[in-house]
Formats: structure tokens, C-alpha cells, sequence
């Protein structure tokens, strides 16, 4: 599988491992006394399907759920009701799990190991002290290792599910667009310099047209080539006119409608060809900058990467030591980095020494795309561990590129499908749990 594939996969699958990774090393583990509960034995609160929650397991979550209110320093409802609440969420897993089971869709050991070996590298240990570190923390290490794997599984079986039910017509495309390029017109900037002939409120109109004629007269001077800064610093009657009459550069949204409506088809140097009339009197612009706020401009990435794809902890540890190793050979210059991706890459890339081509965002599985995106041009990365291996990166190139007409409806689809996601999960998730058994125990009611 080359890396390239990396961008068909669920950008979601490792985020509740490793958060489960977490809380478990950051040794939130329930001691006996911790619940109150009249009973110190586990017991069985809820059957769903054949899959069970119990006592224990509420006890942990709640646990977790006040430690993490604690720290965002967020009110929780009160007790019962948050019990419910966690009982209720503990029942929606177990129907999904079920389900999952059920789907015929497997997770490989290989893929479980690279998933054990990439949260052991997100909290700052190695892989091969992840089992030492998590049975110090009371926690049976196979099934640690077995709720991973219902969670890949889990995850894999969420993905497909949801984005079958999930519909993106053209109608709401093109409204999607609309919203991109009126945003971006908001953020338009623009740089105007003024000569402004004040008319007093309330005056007559032989006031009135005495100031425009005296406004027209300083139009005409610009327009034969005179100078508008020394023009507005002789005629102007505005603040700015020490500055030649420069507003300075504003979002369009902060400037009044009518000098955008005046400067909006102007090139930059170029006065407005006529008078502009406001509240205030009468008014010569002249469009000194313009800065246009594009809504389909990404940057692009090009990358080189070298991938071994390791089977094992053991085998996790020893390539992120030789890709160590590689990393720095290839910073000291002593080695290439398109020569030892020829040589020892175990992806589809390697011919073509590791280059993955230009990619926009979203290209790449997160943990890959966060490790890219912080190096500079020409920075090569630590070794990084996805689901797929062991990574050193390299960037190239990056480049600013404006998305075409099929990439721009491409990425509101994208766009759009993230937006109905939770709904849809949601929708998904209630629809199980009305085909599925349920029994609740006397003590969870």
C-alpha cells in the first residue's frame, strides 16, 4: 500500500486510543474506595446484545469525567444524573461494538501493534515499556490490548457506516461555495486615499453646489496627472491629509459601502471617475493598494518519506532506532535521502526516492500530516509512527495554489460531509440501539 493511500483512511481512528492510552497511563485507575457504592464486588449494571457494562466500568468513566470537568474547571449535573448520563454513553458503545462484531470487518495484529506503537510514541515512551507501564497501573495488559482493538474496530465500522448515510446535494455544494467567496469578501482589503470637501449638515443648495464644484475641480486637477497626494494635502479637509489622504489599509467590512462600491473595480493607482456623496460631503478616491482575500487558496505540500513497516513492538523500537540512525546520516550529508528511500523504503514511493508528489491538507492520516507540517523546507523529521510504520519525513516544496473548479467542489463536499457527521453518527447510533437488546439491572435504574 503506498503512503499516498494514507489519505482514503479515517482521519479519526486513533483518537479514542489515545485517549484511552492516556487515562490509563496518566494512572486514572479507580482504587476500591472511590465509588460510593454499598457493594465493593463488580457486578453487571446493563446487558446490550451480548456485551455487558458494569459497576466497575461506570465508576472508572465517571472517574475520567470528573477529572477532565475538574480541569476545564467545567460544572457537572449532579450526581445521579451524571450517572445516568455515563451509563447511557457506556450503553451506545457496547450497541456500536456489537455491531461492529458482528460486521465481518477484522483488525490484523500488525495494524494493532502499529496502533500500540503509536500512542506509546504520543505519551513519550517507548513501545517496549508500554505493557511494564500499564500493568504498574493495575490494568491487564491483553485487555488493554483487546479494548484497543475493539476501539480500531470500532472506529473502521463507524467510518463506513456514517458515510453511507450521509448525502451531499449540488444545491448545497454551490451554497457552500457562496458562502466560501462571500467570506472572502468580507476579508477583501483595501488601501484609499481620499480628498475629501466637507458640506455642513443643513446646508442650502448653493452651498452645496459651490463644494462640489470646488470637489470636481480637484478630480480634474488628478485626472490631468497632477499629483492626489499633494492635491489632498492642499484641498482635503480630512484627518488624513498630512498622509495625502491614505485611510490605510482596512477590511472591506470596516470601510464605508460606498467608497468599496466606488474603488471595488479599480486597479490599484487608478482615482474613481467620479465624485463619491456621503453624509459628510464630497469625495475624490483613488485606490492606492488592494489585497483580495482568495477562498480556494491552499498551501501544498511536497514531501519525500522513507517507511518500514515493522510487525511487532520490538520491531517498532528497531526501526525508529535505524531511521534515527538514517536521519542522521542524511543531516550530516553523509547520505542521501532519495538513495536510502531506494534502498530500504517499504512503500510504493521508493522508486521514485520516497517522493509522494504535492499534496494538499487533509492528504495524510494526522499523525503524518502534524509531523510534515512542522518541519521547514528541507527539514527532515524524527522518526514518526503511524498505522502504516515508521516514517522519516522530508518537505521539499511548498506552494500557495488556487483550487480549480472540480478541487473547490471537491472540498466543500468534504467540507460539508465533516458538518453532518455527528448528526448522522447520532441518527446511526439511534437506530441500533432500537434493534438491539437492552436489559438494565436494578441497580442501574
Amino acid at each position: 500500500m503506498t503512503d499516498r493511500s494514507i489519505a482514503g483512511e479515517p482521519v479519526r481512528v486513533l483518537r479514542l486510543v489515545v485517549a484511552a492510552v492516556a487515562v490509563a497511563l496518566a494512572g486514572a485507575v479507580v482504587t476500591p474506595g472511590a465509588a460510593a457504592q454499598p457493594r465493593t464486588a463488580d457486578y453487571i449494571v446493563a446487558v446490550v446484545n451480548q456485551e455487558s457494562v458494569t459497576a466497575v466500568e461506570i465508576d472508572q468513566r465517571l472517574a475520567r469525567v470528573r477529572e477532565g470537568a475538574a480541569r476545564a474547571n467545567t460544572p457537572l449535573p449532579p450526581p445521579a444524573q451524571l450517572r445516568r448520563e455515563v451509563l447511557d454513553s457506556l450503553i451506545d458503545e457496547r450497541v456500536v461494538l456489537s455491531f461492529a462484531r458482528d460486521s465481518g470487518v477484522r483488525i490484523d495484529d500488525a495494524e494493532l501493534e502499529r496502533a500500540l506503537a503509536s500512542v506509546a510514541l504520543q505519551n513519550q515512551i517507548p513501545p517496549a515499556q508500554l505493557r511494564a507501564r500499564i500493568e504498574r497501573e493495575g490494568m491487564d495488559f491483553n485487555r488493554f490490548r483487546a479494548d484497543i482493538r475493539d476501539q480500531l474496530l470500532v472506529e473502521r465500522v463507524r467510518e463506513r457506516e456514517v458515510a453511507r448515510r450521509i448525502r451531499i446535494t449540488d444545491e448545497e455544494i454551490d451554497a457552500y461555495l457562496a458562502e466560501r467567496r462571500a467570506a472572502a469578501a468580507g476579508a477583501r482589503q483595501f488601501n484609499i486615499a481620499q480628498i475629501l470637501v466637507p458640506v455642513p449638515e443643513g446646508a442650502d443648495a448653493s452651498v452645496e453646489a459651490e463644494r462640489r464644484t470646488r470637489a470636481e475641480a480637484a478630480l480634474a486637477r488628478v485626472r490631468a496627472g497632477e499629483d492626489f497626494a499633494t492635491v489632498a494635502r492642499e484641498l482635503s479637509q480630512d484627518p488624513n491629509r498630512e498622509r495625502g489622504g491614505e485611510i490605510g489599509l482596512r477590511p472591506a467590512d470596516r470601510l464605508p459601502e460606498l467608497f468599496v462600491d466606488a474603488v471595488r473595480d479599480l486597479r490599484a493607482g487608478d482615482v474613481a471617475p467620479s465624485l463619491v456623496r456621503s453624509g459628510a460631503g464630497f469625495h475624490v478616491l483613488k485606490l492606492v493598494e488592494r489585497r483580495d482575500a482568495n477562498a480556494f487558496v491552499v498551501t501544498q505540500t511536497r514531501a519525500r518519506h522513507i517507511l518500514l513497516r515493522p510487525s511487532t513492538p520490538a520491531g517498532t523500537s528497531a526501526a525508529q532506532r535505524q531511521l534515527a540512525e538514517v536521519r542522521r546520516a542524511i543531516t550530516t550529508g553523509a547520505r542521501r535521502f532519495e538513495d536510502v528511500a531506494r534502498e530500504i523504503s517499504e512503500d510504493a514511493s521508493a522508486p521514485q526516492g520516497g517522493d509522494l508528489g504535492w499534496t494538499a491538507p487533509g492528504s495524510f492520516v494526522p499523525e503524518f500530516e502534524q509531523a510534515m507540517n512542522a518541519l521547514p523546507v528541507g527539514g527532515v523529521s524524527e522518526p514518526v509512527v503511524s498505522r502504516f510504520g515508521v516514517h522519516l519525513i522530508q518537505v521539499l516544496e511548498r506552494r500557495s495554489v488556487e483550487l480549480d473548479a472540480r478541487q473547490q467542489r471537491q472540498l466543500a463536499t468534504n467540507a460539508l460531509r465533516e458538518r453532518k457527521y455527528e448528526q448522522a453518527y447520532r441518527d446511526w447510533v439511534r437506530e441500533l440501539r432500537a434493534q438491539a437488546y437492552i436489559e438494565l439491572r436494578d441497580d442501574a435504574r
